[in-house]
C-alpha cells in the first residue's frame, strides 16, 4: 500500500515536469548563492587561519613592546643568557611593484619546532642556504607568479605559506626591511630551563601576549564575511519564496488525491510521512545540484572577493578554491531544512484534512483578507523591533538584525499594500472589462504574493546597496580630492635614498611635505601615527569633520593632535579628550578627520614630535607641491636621477586612478550578487504564475465566452504582470532608501568607523524600474503564449461542470 500511495504521489510531477522543474531549479539557485558565499568565507578563514598558523603565532605566546613598536635585539641576547629559551621574529612589508609583501625574518637554529613553516632542517645543505644565501626569500607558488616580473630577492616555492608572505632569515629580513638590530616579537619556547631571570628584571619593556586562535585578519574582516553571510541569506530567501509557493500549490493541486488515498485506507500519519519523504528526496537532489553551483559562482566571484579585501584590509587571499566538506553539508542542510519549513503548514493542513473534505479544484493561493491583515499585524510588529534596536542596539550582528527586520516587515506589509492599490484602480475603473480585470488581479494576488515579496526584497537589495555604494563613490571622490592635494608623491627605497631624494627636490618645487609613520597602539588597538609639517596645503584642504579654534597652530606647536572618525567612534573620543601615545606622551584632541576607506585608526601628530617619539619610524615618503604644468617633468627628471622605478613617483592622478580602481573591484561582488538575486526573483514570479495559469481556465473560460478572444486574453495577463511589478517597484523605492540609510549609518559605522552622507540617484531607480517591468514581462510571456494556444474545447469543457 505504501509503496503505491509513493509512487501515486510522484506521478503528479510527471504530470506537471515543468512545476518540477521550478521547484528543483528554485531550491537549486538559493542553495547556490548560499553555498557560494559560504564556499568564499570560509576559504578567506581557512588563509587567515594559515596566516595566523605562521611562525607559531597561533600556538605559542610571544613578548613584544604593549605599543607594538620594534625593539633592540640586545633584549633578545638578554634574555638567552638569563635562561629563556626564545626565538627573535622581525616583521614587516615590503612593495615589489603593486605587489604588497609581508616579510618575516626567523632565526632557524632556535625557531621551536612547533613553530617551523618551511625546511630549513641541516640536510642537502639547506640550512647553510637560508642563512648565507642574500635575501633568500621563501614563498608560495600563488606568490612566486605574482612576483614573477618584479626585481625581487631569489625565490624558494614551499608550501603551508599563504599568499603575500615571505619568510627568510632574520639578519636578511634586518636589511630589506630597513631595521637593523631591530626585533618586532620574541617566540618563548614550551620548554624552558627550570633557572630563569624573571621577565621583569631582564626585560620591563615587554609583555607576554598568549597565543590566540582567532586571527587579527578574521576580526577585522568579520564585517566583510557578515556582509556576504547577509546577501547568501537574502538570496535563500527570495528563493525560499519559491519554493514555499511551488510546494504549496503542488499541495492544493492533490487535494483529490489527497483523499482517495485517505479513503482507500491510507492513515493520515502515513501519508504525511510519504510526503516527508518526497520532499526530502527533491531537496537533497536540489542541494547536491546547488551546491555544485555554488562552487561555480564562487569561483567567478572569489577574484572580486579578493581584490575587495586585499584594498579594505590587506588580506591576501588564494587564487583557487578548495572543496570542504562543511560547505557541502551545511548546503545540503539549508536546502533540506528550507523545504521542509516551506511544506510545514502543507503537511499540517493534510494531517487535519477532514476525509470527506470537498475535492473541488480551486486555486491554493486565493487567500482570505482576514490572512493579508494578519502578515500586516504582523509586520508592524516588525517595524516595533526594527525601531526598538534602532535606539536601544549596539553591534555590527544588531544593525544586521535591524536590516532583516525591516526587510521581512516590508516583505509582509506588501499584499495588504498591493491590495490597496488594486481596490483603488478597480474604484477608479470604467467599463466592466477594466472591473473585471482589477477584480481577477485582486483575486491572484494571493497566489502571486510570495513572488511578489521576492521581486520586492531583490529590488529594495539593489536599490539600498546602489545607493550605498554610489553615496560611497562620490564622497570618496571628493575626499580623495582633499586628501591628495599634493601633484607628486615620492618613495626612496632606503632612508639614505630617500633624503637624498628630498634635499634634491627642494630647490625644484614649491614645497616637499614628508609622510612619515609608525605602527603603534592607542587605546588597545593598532593605529599609524603620521607626522605633518606646519604648511598651507594641509590648513586648506584636509577633510575635518570637526575641530577646536587654533588646531594647526596647536598640532605645529605639539601641544594637540588629530584623529580619524574611526578612532574617534571607536574610543570613543571628542574634542578634548586626551590621547595617551606609546610611550606615555598625553595630547588633547583637536580635531577629527574623515578617512574613507580605511578601517584602522590613525593619529596625526607634528613631524618634528614624530621623529622625536619615534626615531625608527618610517621615512621614506613624501609629497612634493609643484606647478601642475611642471609635475610631469620633474618627475621624470627624479627618476632618471635616482634610477628610480616607476612606482616610486607617481603623480595625483595616478593615485586616484588606482583608488578608484580598489574601490570598483572592492564592490564588484555585491553587484554580481545583485544581479543573481534579481534573477531568483525572476524565477519566482515565472513559477507562480506558470503553476497558477493552468489552474485559472474556470475563471477565463466566462469571459472568453463572452465575447472577449484569446489575444486579448494573453494581453491582459502581460498588463497584469507589469501592473504588479510596477507596483512593487514603487514600494521597493522606499524600503531600498531605508535598506541604504541603515548600511550608511549603522552598519557601516559599526563595520568600519565612518558615516557617509546619503546621496539620491534617481536615474539608477529608472533603469532598475525597466528590469522589473522587464521581469515580469518575460515571467508572464510563457503563460501568456499557453494561454494564446489554448484549444477552445479546452476552454468549453469548464462549461461541462459546475462552475
Amino acid at each position: 500500500m505504501l509503496v503505491q500511495a509513493f509512487i501515486a504521489l510522484l506521478s503528479h510531477w510527471r504530470r506537471k515536469p515543468l512545476q518540477l522543474a521550478m521547484l528543483v531549479l528554485g531550491l537549486s539557485l538559493a542553495t547556490a548563492l548560499w553555498s557560494a558565499v559560504q564556499a568564499i568565507n570560509g576559504e578567506a578563514r581557512a588563509s587567515y587561519a594559515r596566516a595566523a598558523a605562521v611562525v607559531g603565532q597561533d600556538r605559542l605566546p610571544s613578548l613584544a613592546r604593549e605599543d607594538g613598536s620594534l625593539f633592540s635585539q640586545q633584549i633578545y641576547v638578554d634574555l638567552r643568557r638569563a635562561g629563556w629559551a626564545v626565538s627573535p621574529i622581525l616583521e614587516g612589508t615590503k612593495r615589489y611593484g603593486d605587489e604588497r609583501l609581508r616579510i618575516i625574518g626567523v632565526d632557524p637554529l632556535t625557531l621551536p619546532a612547533d613553530a617551523m613553516q618551511i625546511d630549513v632542517s641541516p640536510v642537502d645543505g639547506r640550512l647553510l642556504e637560508f642563512i648565507t644565501q642574500s635575501s633568500l626569500l621563501f614563498v608560495s607558488a600563488e606568490t612566486a607568479a605574482d612576483l614573477k616580473d618584479q626585481q625581487t630577492p631569489p625565490l624558494r616555492i614551499t608550501g603551508s605559506l599563504p599568499p603575500g608572505t615571505a619568510i627568510t632569515d632574520i639578519g636578511q629580513a634586518q636589511i630589506l626591511l630597513g631595521a637593523k638590530g631591530k626585533l618586532s616579537r620574541l617566540l618563548i619556547s614550551h620548554q624552558q630551563s627550570i633557572e630563569q631571570t624573571p621577565l621583569a628584571e631582564v626585560a620591563p619593556d615587554l609583555v607576554r601576549n598568549e597565543p590566540s586562535t582567532e586571527s587579527d585578519l578574521s576580526r577585522l574582516t568579520d564585517s566583510f564575511h557578515l556582509n556576504l553571510t547577509a546577501f547568501g541569506l537574502l538570496a535563500f530567501a527570495v528563493g525560499f519564496f519559491i519554493v514555499h509557493a511551488a510546494i504549496g500549490l503542488a499541495f492544493e493541486q492533490r487535494r483529490p488525491m489527497f483523499r482517495t488515498l485517505r479513503a482507500l485506507g491510507l492513515p493520515s500519519a502515513s501519508l504525511v510521512l510519504l510526503l516527508a519523504l518526497e520532499l526530502l528526496t527533491l531537496a537533497l537532489v536540489s542541494g547536491f545540484v546547488g551546491v555544485a553551483l555554488g562552487y561555480g559562482v564562487a569561483a567567478l566571484l572569489l577574484p572580486d572577493v579578493a581584490s575587495s579585501l586585499r584594498g579594505l584590509y590587506g588580506a591576501e587571499l588564494p587564487g583557487t578554491l578548495v572543496l570542504r566538506p562543511s560547505v557541502w553539508l551545511a548546503g545540503l542542510a539549508i536546502a533540506v531544512a528550507g523545504t521542509l519549513a516551506s511544506a510545514v503548514h502543507g503537511l499540517w493542513r493534510v494531517w487535519h484534512m477532514p476525509l470527506l473534505n470537498s475535492a473541488r479544484p480551486r486555486a491554493w493561493a486565493i487567500a482570505s483578507e482576514r490572512s493579508i491583515c494578519l502578515q500586516a499585524a504582523a509586520a508592524a510588529m516588525l517595524f516595533l523591533i526594527s525601531a526598538l534596536l534602532l535606539g536601544f542596539g549596539s553591534g555590527l550582528a544588531a544593525g544586521f538584525i535591524l536590516l532583516g527586520a525591516l526587510l521581512l516587515a516590508a516583505a509582509l506589509l506588501l499584499p495588504m499594500l498591493l491590495m490597496l492599490a488594486l481596490k483603488l484602480g478597480s474604484h477608479l475603473s470604467r467599463g466592466p472589462i477594466a472591473q473585471w480585470f482589477w477584480a481577477d488581479t485582486r483575486q491572484q494576488l494571493p497566489g502571486l504574493s510570495l513572488a511578489l515579496m521576492a521581486l520586492l526584497l531583490a529590488l529594495a537589495a539593489n536599490i539600498g546597496v546602489g545607493t550605498m555604494v554610489s553615496s560611497f563613490r562620490l564622497t570618496f571622490i571628493g575626499w580623495l580630492d582633499q586628501r591628495l592635494a599634493s601633484e607628486l608623491y615620492v618613495a626612496g627605497r632606503n632612508p639614505d635614498e630617500a633624503k637624498a631624494m628630498h634635499d634634491w627636490l627642494v630647490p625644484r618645487s614649491d614645497a616637499v611635505l614628508p609622510i612619515w609613520n609608525i605602527e603603534g597602539r592607542v587605546l588597545g588597538r593598532p593605529v599609524l601615527i603620521y607626522g605633518i609639517i606646519d604648511h598651507a596645503t594641509y590648513r586648506d584642504n584636509w577633510p575635518l569633520l570637526d575641530y577646536l579654534p587654533g588646531l594647526w597652530d596647536d598640532v605645529a606647536a605639539a601641544r594637540a593632535l588629530l584623529i580619524n572618525e574611526q578612532l574617534a567612534r571607536r574610543g570613543p573620543l571628542k574634542l578634548g579628550d586626551r590621547v595617551t601615545l606609546p610611550g606615555g606622551l598625553q595630547l588633547p584632541v583637536a580635531g577629527i578627520f574623515s578617512d574613507y576607506g580605511n578601517p584602522r585608526g590613525q593619529v596625526v601628530i607634528a613631524n618634528d614630535l614624530l621623529i622625536k617619539l619615534y626615531p625608527e619610524a618610517n621615512r621614506l615618503r613624501y609629497g612634493v607641491r609643484v606647478d601642475p604644468a611642471k609635475a610631469a617633468a620633474l618627475a621624470d627628471a627624479l627618476s632618471a636621477t635616482f634610477n628610480l622605478p616607476v612606482e616610486s613617483v607617481i603623480d595625483q592622478a595616478g593615485i586616484k586612478a588606482f583608488s578608484l580602481k580598489i574601490f570598483e573591484r572592492t564592490f564588484a561582488v555585491t553587484g554580481a550578487l545583485n544581479i543573481l538575486t534579481l534573477g531568483v526573483a525572476a524565477l519566482a514570479m515565472l513559477a507562480s504564475l506558470v503553476t497558477l495559469s493552468g489552474m485559472r481556465i474556470a475563471q477565463l473560460a466566462p469571459v472568453w465566452a463572452m465575447g472577449l478572444t484569446r489575444v486579448n486574453l494573453a494581453g491582459l495577463e502581460l498588463l497584469r504582470s507589469v501592473a504588479l511589478a510596477a507596483l512593487t517597484f514603487v514600494a521597493a523605492i522606499p524600503v531600498g532608501l531605508g535598506l541604504a540609510w541603515v548600511l550608511l549609518a549603522v552598519v557601516n559605522v559599526e563595520a568600519f568607523g565612518w558615516r557617509l552622507p546619503l546621496h539620491l540617484f534617481p536615474h539608477d531607480w529608472f533603469h532598475l524600474g525597466g528590469s522589473a517591468l522587464l521581469v515580469a514581462v518575460l515571467a508572464a510571456v510563457l503563460p501568456a503564449l499557453s494561454l494564446m494556444r489554448l484549444a477552445p474545447a479546452e476552454l468549453l469543457k469548464v462549461f461541462n461542470h459546475e462552475h
